[in-house]
């Protein structure tokens, strides 16, 4: 099992540097998007999705190609983060026209990655939207029932560009 993650390991870093090499090598750049992390703002950019239609959409949101890479759906679960996308609520400058997404850890944390699982979330019909800033905002507002967090299995590679305390 082992060696399958290390070939897993392997194919997805040939395509993030392949991806890294299209967005950075060809002279082009990457627009920065806003998100939270623990209350904070911070920057990051999309460079590859593991579903075809993600990549379209955010290539669409920042004028910039998100390629598709499949592999990395393939990736183990130990070596992701994870990203939280609201599907309604709070209009902002979310994917989906809602408010800015969520990340659960910054490059200063333990066991950051800049891969993430995507978790849509929804809030709960009848209930009072707010713009939420951290992973356990979200968290307690889906245990009170405020809102659902829906795992999709689609990976996104979302590197940070700013963070509290930090920066590229």
């Amino acid at each position: 099992m082992w060696a399958w993650a290390g070939v897993t390991v392997a194919v997805v870093s040939f395509f993030l540097g392949l991806g890294a090499w299209w967005t950075y090598g060809r002279g082009g750049l990457v627009p920065a998007v806003e998100g939270f992390h623990d209350g904070r703002e911070v920057t990051f950019i999309h460079t590859e999705a593991s579903d075809p239609e993600v990549a379209e959409l955010l290539s669409g949101m920042v004028g910039s190609p998100v390629l598709v890479v499949p592999e990395l759906a393939r990736v183990p679960a130990f070596a992701l983060g994870d990203v939280y996308v609201f599907t309604n609520g709070v209009e902002g400058p979310g994917p989906m026209g809602f408010q800015a997404d969520v990340f659960d850890s910054a490059p200063t944390d333990p066991g950051y990655s800049p891969l993430r699982r995507l978790n849509l979330v929804a809030w709960q019909e009848g209930a009072d939207p707010a713009t939420l800033h951290s992973d356990a905002e979200i968290q307690e507002a889906a245990r009170s029932g405020r809102l659902q967090v829906r795992a999709t299995g689609i990976v996104v590679n979302m590197p940070f560009m700013t963070w509290p305390g930090g920066h590229r």
